[in-house]
């Protein structure tokens, strides 16, 4: 029949029936909240790049964690900062370090928060590569998944409820639950970086996680922005290995990419809203040219539509906010 029997516009008459119809929702709970611990006490450093992040040491990330939870956030993402840096990123797997220190006190101080942790070296290493390197400058594959397995497990033993290797070598999800389940850690879940594509909108973190690399670049491990068969190659082969969920990164310029991988797994799939997506906004914001609430819930909309079950996102207190 043709018009006027059919007229779509009486199902987008009012705010009442436009949410009765609503194909898509964006709620708090899926939303999971970065946080970047340093050492040190009663630490908050704005990063620059970032607007509304900050460094925090323990104390005060402990202090973010409990503000979050009351906003209705469910779950953190944690990225430390050592100490000191060294060849193997040795402090990413000591039991002292500032994520494993922030695991501890932000689980006794709140129980009920999902604490995941990223197990990668980049910020660690004092050439800011993601493994460990040969003699020529290479990354060791092979050698890097050991050392791999004993931050996670480092992490685990903390207290991490699930932790999220984001290295992208190849085996280290299968090296870290091997290694989770020998140390009695088979309720740890693995939050795979399956899908990590070596991105110009990683920018600001490299700035945040000080994980700029010396030399080169990372699209040796990192996956080519040209690439979608690859990145179901990817998610197979880490499910295979037995990740419990998988990442796609970034999210805005990768939806496509979001949509694949929903139609082929029956698995979680979380996106990464990255640095250079939220700091993109809120330079614009800043400038008047854009409206940032309704551009950011847009474009997180936007990715849970693509298929995304939750969202790492560096807005996330703001949609609380907005979303209250």
């Amino acid at each position: 029949m043709a018009f006027p029997v059919h007229r779509p516009r009486r199902l987008r008459s009012s705010p009442a029936v436009r949410s009765l119809v609503r194909e898509t929702d964006l709620t708090v709970d899926r939303l999971i909240y970065p946080l970047f611990v340093v050492p040190g006490r009663d630490v908050v450093e704005p990063v620059p790049s970032m607007p509304g992040v900050e460094h925090r040491s323990v104390d005060r990330a402990v202090e973010r964690a409990r503000e979050v939870f009351a906003l209705g956030i469910r779950a953190v993402l944690l990225f430390g900062l050592p100490r000191a840096k060294d060849e193997r990123g040795s402090e990413a797997a000591a039991p002292d370090g500032a994520v494993q220190q922030a695991i501890r006190a932000i689980k006794d101080a709140l129980p009920d928060l999902l604490v995941i942790t990223d197990v990668c070296l980049c910020a660690y290493t004092s050439h800011g590569h993601c493994g460990i390197l040969t003699a020529d400058g290479r990354i060791d594959n092979d050698a890097t998944l050991e050392q791999l397995a004993q931050v996670a497990l480092s992490h685990a033993r903390a207290g991490a409820d699930w932790v999220a290797p984001s290295d992208m070598m190849d085996g280290r999800v299968g090296a870290i639950r091997r290694a989770l389940d020998e140390d009695g850690f088979q309720e740890t879940a693995i939050l795979s970086y399956a899908v990590k594509y070596a991105s110009a909108f990683y920018g600001p973190f490299r700035e945040a996680a000080h994980s700029a690399p010396a030399f080169g670049d990372r699209r040796t491990h990192q996956m080519d922005p040209t690439n979608v068969r690859e990145a179901l190659r990817e998610v197979a082969l880490d499910l295979e290995e037995g990740a419990d969920l998988v990442m796609v990164k970034p999210a805005l310029a990768y939806l496509d990419v979001i949509r694949a991988v929903r139609e082929r797994f029956p698995v979680p799939v979380v996106a990464y809203n990255v640095s250079g997506e939220y700091s993109l906004v809120k330079a614009a914001a800043r400038q008047g040219w854009v409206d940032e609430q309704a551009v950011v819930l847009e474009a997180l909309t936007a990715m849970r539509r693509a298929g995304a079950d939750a969202i790492i996102t560096y807005h996330a207190p703001e949609v609380a906010r907005w979303l209250g």
